[in-house]
């Protein structure tokens, strides 16, 4: 699909005159690092400890929403019982300790070059993220701080329901600056992700970093696809430049 189609679609289908993107907000895990293959060990390993049987698979699966809503869910499936926020904290803390015992995980290809493309053009960068551990937010200040501040990162622990409901990029819009869903671009990789993206009307490119085939994305809705992260940053400005016009 061209940028143009792909762009005009996305007008048409939420009836927005205009495509004028001002804010660009990043999925974390698996979009700014190549983390994702140490969380699926993390969550296998502290979920054992509790009686959980969590795969791979599941990983993936529920990738992008808040920790504590996985587990609770889990919980529920595994075991019949339905338990608080506060006990679903504390087995989250079990796997954040097992992640923080992996080696750290390294910045997504491509994501640098990107990101000063994205910061040359004026627009903002935020991240949006179902994580809400303090390591990984002091890094992202750390690896990004050239592009990103506290203020435009939005974790687990700014809203009430993660994805896939829309809250998380709504509260990003927020904090940049209370813009319109026409005025940002998503980037995600997971299913979760990116039909929360698009449950806030927000255009939404999906990179298929893990191990989902293609078509799990695009049933989300998501009105761009790549397979890397090079290839989004080697088009990058092929796609603002169909922006900041109407149909």
């Amino acid at each position: 699909m061209c940028y143009k189609t792909a762009i005009d679609q996305y007008l048409e289908r939420h009836g927005f005159e205009a495509f004028c993107p001002k804010a660009v907000l990043f999925d974390m895990d698996g979009v700014l690092y190549d983390s994702m293959p140490h969380h699926a060990i993390a969550w296998q390993r502290s979920m054992e400890k509790f009686g959980i049987r969590m795969t791979e698979a599941d990983a993936y699966a529920t990738e992008g929403a808040r920790g504590v809503d996985t587990i609770r869910m889990m919980v529920k499936l595994q075991q019949g019982r339905n338990i608080d926020e506060a006990e679903a904290q504390r087995m989250y803390d079990e796997k954040t300790c097992q992640f923080h015992l992996l080696p750290e995980t390294s910045i997504m290809t491509g994501i640098p070059k990107l990101m000063a493309q994205i910061h040359a053009g004026g627009l903002q960068i935020g991240v949006v993220t179902g994580s809400g551990q303090r390591p990984l937010i002091d890094r992202l200040l750390k690896d990004f701080g050239n592009y990103l501040d506290i203020n435009h990162i939005t974790t687990a622990y700014d809203v009430k329901r993660g994805k896939p409901a829309p809250d998380p990029y709504l509260m990003g819009l927020e904090k940049a600056g209370h813009l319109q869903p026409w005025q940002a671009i998503v980037v995600e990789n997971a299913p979760l992700g990116v039909r929360a993206g698009v449950a806030a009307q927000i255009f939404t490119i999906a990179v298929n970093t893990g191990p989902l085939p293609n078509q799990a994305l695009m049933q989300e809705g998501a009105n761009l696809i790549f397979n890397r992260m090079t290839d989004l940053s080697n088009d990058w400005k092929m796609i603002v430049a169909e922006a900041d016009r109407k149909p």
